[in-house]
């Protein structure tokens, strides 16, 4: 029999009569089970708590193929890399008899808890224990980008302006600042010859590897150097 290749988008469509017909119940079955598996074998990665569901897109009614033993049927994930959001499971009957394959598109709920913001946050805004907490999301609908931990959020800075019942993705965070305008500060440069250290006031605020201007007290110059540790900023020779 010549091989059969079944475009997802021209043979999977809703169909409220799809449960007559026992091939596509047994693809619909073998789909839901393999998702199963898939799932499992991810939440066995992670040791967060988390529930999920599956629900299997049905095939149009009107699907014919030769029936095949469930022993020879393979199924593996086509896309994405996880099983979760939406997901397409790759279905093929592999024997001496009979060959086909198709492409089943399902949906896969992940619900695990995620850190949420309590109250909006205005840009730059220092984030405390108590803007945070972890509440049950679809992290299917989040692509990825989402935090587990309240510590993962506390003590850093908001770079724009977040509204309450937010998500929190690391693109929302940035660190603190250890410098901060108007500090004062110990100014260091060194070459293979010659090491000084003079105090300074920080022009600008930042964080380690920021490279900021502060003001030499006692020459009153202006000079530009990057934040090492708190109170501490190279500058070059």
């Amino acid at each position: 029999m010549r091989f059969l290749n079944i475009c997802a988008g021209l043979a999977l469509i809703f169909s409220a009569n799809a449960s007559a017909n026992p091939l596509i119940d047994q693809l619909i079955g073998v789909t839901t089970a393999f998702l199963e598996e898939e799932i499992q074998q991810h939440l066995g990665q992670s040791s967060r708590e988390a529930r999920h569901s599956i629900a299997v897109n049905r095939l149009d009614s009107r699907l014919r193929l030769t029936p095949c033993p469930d022993s020879d049927i393979h199924t593996s994930l086509e896309s994405p890399a996880t099983p979760v959001g939406r997901v397409t499971v790759r279905v093929a009957c592999e024997n001496e008899q009979v060959r086909w394959r198709l492409f089943v598109p399902a949906q896969v709920n992940l619900y695990q808890p995620v850190v949420v913001l309590t109250r909006p946050l205005g840009r730059h805004a220092a984030i405390s224990a108590s803007d945070l907490t972890l509440l049950e999301r679809d992290v299917g609908l989040l692509n990825g980008s989402y935090l587990t931990e309240l510590d993962q959020a506390i003590g850093m800075r908001t770079r724009r302006a977040i509204r309450e019942d937010s998500v929190l993705n690391p693109s929302h965070l940035e660190l603190d600042e250890i410098v901060k305008r108007g500090d004062r500060v110990v100014i260091s440069a060194a070459n293979p010859n010659i090491s000084v250290r003079m105090p300074g006031e920080a022009l600008e605020g930042g964080v380690v590897g920021s490279q900021i201007r502060v003001r030499n007290s006692r020459s009153g110059r202006t000079v530009t150097g990057r934040i090492t540790a708190p109170g501490q900023v190279k500058v070059a020779l």
